[in-house]
């Protein structure tokens, strides 16, 4: 029951980014910076509720120890279950699918069209940002910090153009792509935002072990 909870709570944090990603979707043109200030939604729900996204639990590995990589697997499969899930009814079942069915294509082109290397460092950054919005979110001292917290980092995030996996699985789930490339772009840009996640905490050991 403990892991279909995992799961649940996932598929609902890939509700959630959807959700936030069809707000990008349809102010991406003249009201960009708007959409990737709007996008947050989607973050605060879930840190609101307790749900699971990938982005914002990888960091703490680290704090849960090795039995907790299961759980991530878990967690990446219901944030695509999710995603997808939402994707798909929207770009085939309501009246604004055009619109973001045109902006999503564009989106993904690009994506796809992106270096391993450089959907990779993207992915780096991106995760970085993300554990600094749930670390501080997590332990914020109060209500101002922790909504800086939360949307600050998706609004830079999405307006640096830094790779987001869960943000990417949206886009191709209404883009209508499912392939081997995109596939392969969704695991190198979870192996990125993994990384950009670890460094806060990895450096945390090591100045907290030297300042003892």
């Amino acid at each position: 029951m403990k892991k279909l909870a995992v799961l649940l709570k996932a598929i609902l944090a890939g509700f959630c980014i959807a959700v936030g990603g069809t707000v990008y979707l349809s102010l991406i043109g003249q009201w960009k910076p708007l959409g990737a200030f709007m996008f947050a939604i989607g973050l605060f729900l879930i840190f609101c509720y307790g749900f699971n996204l990938f982005t914002g639990k990888v960091g703490f590995v680290f704090d849960n120890g090795a039995k907790f990589i299961p759980d991530l697997c878990i967690i990446w499969v219901g944030n695509f279950i999710g995603t997808t899930a939402v994707g798909l009814s929207l770009s085939k079942l309501t009246r604004v699918s055009e619109l973001l069915v045109t902006h999503a294509r564009g989106l993904c082109e690009a994506k796809l069209g992106d270096s391993i290397v450089s959907m990779f460092v993207l992915g780096i950054f991106c995760g970085f940002l993300m554990f600094v919005a749930a670390d501080n979110y997590k332990s914020g001292q109060s209500p101002l910090q922790k909504f800086i917290a939360t949307f600050l980092p998706v609004a830079v995030f999405i307006l640096a153009g830094f790779e987001h996996c869960v943000a990417n699985m949206y886009y191709f789930a209404v883009a209508g792509i499912f392939s081997l490339d995109m596939l392969v772009s969704l695991l190198v840009v979870t192996a990125g935002n993994a990384v950009g996640a670890f460094i806060v905490p990895l450096c945390r050991r090591v100045y907290e072990k030297h300042d003892n």
